[in-house]
Protein backbone atom coordinates (compact mmCIF):
# COMPACT_ATOMS: atom_id res chain seq x y z
CA UNK A 1 0.00 0.00 0.00
CA UNK A 2 1.11 3.42 -0.58
CA UNK A 3 -0.02 6.35 0.99
CA UNK A 4 -0.37 9.87 -0.33
CA UNK A 5 -1.48 13.16 1.07
CA UNK A 6 -1.39 16.72 -0.71
CA UNK A 7 -0.95 19.76 0.82
CA UNK A 8 -0.47 23.67 -0.39
CA UNK A 9 -3.98 24.79 -1.66
CA UNK A 10 -5.47 27.84 -1.12
CA UNK A 11 -6.69 30.48 -2.34
CA UNK A 12 -5.36 32.94 -4.72
CA UNK A 13 -5.40 35.66 -7.12
CA UNK A 14 -5.11 35.17 -11.42
CA UNK A 15 -1.23 35.07 -12.18
CA UNK A 16 -0.53 34.39 -8.39
CA UNK A 17 1.86 31.43 -7.49
CA UNK A 18 1.13 28.22 -5.30
CA UNK A 19 3.24 24.87 -5.06
CA UNK A 20 1.36 21.63 -3.72
CA UNK A 21 3.11 19.43 -2.34
CA UNK A 22 2.20 15.36 -2.07
CA UNK A 23 4.01 13.40 0.45
CA UNK A 24 4.23 9.83 -0.05
CA UNK A 25 4.79 6.97 2.59
CA UNK A 26 4.05 3.12 2.75
CA UNK A 27 5.53 0.73 -0.16
CA UNK A 28 7.10 3.33 -2.34
CA UNK A 29 9.05 2.36 -5.25
CA UNK A 30 10.55 3.79 -7.95
CA UNK A 31 8.86 1.35 -10.87
CA UNK A 32 5.96 4.36 -9.81
CA UNK A 33 4.89 7.21 -11.61
CA UNK A 34 3.65 9.92 -9.77
CA UNK A 35 0.61 12.22 -11.32
CA UNK A 36 -1.01 15.40 -10.87
CA UNK A 37 -5.02 15.22 -11.65
CA UNK A 38 -7.52 18.01 -10.89
CA UNK A 39 -11.15 18.14 -11.17
CA UNK A 40 -13.21 21.36 -11.08
CA UNK A 41 -17.39 20.57 -10.32
CA UNK A 42 -19.67 19.57 -12.82
CA UNK A 43 -16.39 18.25 -14.39
CA UNK A 44 -14.65 15.13 -15.30
CA UNK A 45 -11.15 14.49 -13.40
CA UNK A 46 -8.53 15.43 -15.76
CA UNK A 47 -4.54 14.69 -15.63
CA UNK A 48 -2.86 17.87 -15.00
CA UNK A 49 0.87 16.45 -14.88
CA UNK A 50 3.31 13.16 -14.20
CA UNK A 51 6.65 12.57 -13.59
CA UNK A 52 8.84 9.14 -13.30
CA UNK A 53 9.72 8.49 -9.68
CA UNK A 54 13.54 7.78 -10.86
CA UNK A 55 14.01 8.68 -14.27
CA UNK A 56 13.07 12.68 -13.90
CA UNK A 57 10.86 12.35 -17.67
CA UNK A 58 8.29 14.82 -16.80
CA UNK A 59 4.47 14.88 -18.75
CA UNK A 60 2.05 17.91 -18.87
CA UNK A 61 -1.18 18.19 -20.31
CA UNK A 62 -1.32 21.36 -22.81
CA UNK A 63 -3.36 23.36 -20.47
CA UNK A 64 -0.57 23.79 -17.75
CA UNK A 65 2.51 23.48 -20.11
CA UNK A 66 4.84 26.59 -19.60
CA UNK A 67 2.66 27.18 -16.52
CA UNK A 68 3.19 24.28 -13.98
CA UNK A 69 6.02 22.28 -13.20
CA UNK A 70 6.20 19.00 -11.48
CA UNK A 71 9.37 17.81 -9.84
CA UNK A 72 10.27 15.48 -6.95
CA UNK A 73 12.57 14.79 -3.67
CA UNK A 74 13.25 11.50 -3.67
CA UNK A 75 15.02 12.08 -0.37
CA UNK A 76 11.73 13.08 1.14
CA UNK A 77 9.18 10.94 -0.79
CA UNK A 78 7.76 14.05 -2.06
CA UNK A 79 6.17 15.15 -5.16
CA UNK A 80 5.71 19.21 -6.17
CA UNK A 81 3.54 21.03 -8.30
CA UNK A 82 5.05 24.49 -8.46
CA UNK A 83 1.59 26.78 -10.00
CA UNK A 84 2.90 29.76 -12.22
CA UNK A 85 0.31 32.28 -13.80
CA UNK A 86 -2.74 30.60 -11.90
CA UNK A 87 -5.97 31.37 -14.03
CA UNK A 88 -9.51 31.15 -12.75
CA UNK A 89 -10.11 28.03 -14.68
CA UNK A 90 -7.41 26.51 -13.20
CA UNK A 91 -9.90 26.10 -10.42
CA UNK A 92 -10.29 22.74 -8.91
CA UNK A 93 -9.62 20.42 -6.35
CA UNK A 94 -5.93 18.79 -7.14
CA UNK A 95 -5.14 15.03 -6.52
CA UNK A 96 -1.80 13.53 -6.50
CA UNK A 97 -1.66 9.63 -7.35
CA UNK A 98 0.59 6.76 -8.05
CA UNK A 99 0.42 4.72 -11.32
CA UNK A 100 3.44 1.86 -12.55
CA UNK A 101 1.20 1.79 -15.49
CA UNK A 102 2.81 3.61 -18.67
CA UNK A 103 -0.85 5.11 -19.49
CA UNK A 104 0.36 8.10 -17.19
CA UNK A 105 -2.47 10.51 -18.65
CA UNK A 106 -5.50 8.15 -18.04
CA UNK A 107 -6.79 8.15 -14.36
CA UNK A 108 -7.95 4.70 -14.77
CA UNK A 109 -4.65 3.30 -14.32
CA UNK A 110 -3.96 5.03 -11.42
CA UNK A 111 -3.52 2.84 -7.67
CA UNK A 112 -3.28 5.08 -5.29
CA UNK A 113 -4.89 8.52 -4.69
CA UNK A 114 -4.55 10.89 -1.95
CA UNK A 115 -7.47 13.27 -0.38
CA UNK A 116 -6.80 16.27 -2.38
CA UNK A 117 -6.15 19.91 -1.94
CA UNK A 118 -8.43 22.86 -3.30
CA UNK A 119 -6.79 25.39 -5.40
CA UNK A 120 -8.97 28.05 -6.16
CA UNK A 121 -8.47 30.98 -8.22
CA UNK A 122 -9.85 34.33 -8.61
CA UNK A 123 -10.19 36.99 -11.15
Amino acid sequence: QVQLEESGGGLVQAGDSLRLSCAASGRTSSSYRMGWFRQAPGKDREFVAAITWSGGSTYYADSVKGRFTIFRDNAKNTVYLQMDSLKPEDTAVYYCAATMSLYYRDYARYNYWGRGTQVTVSS
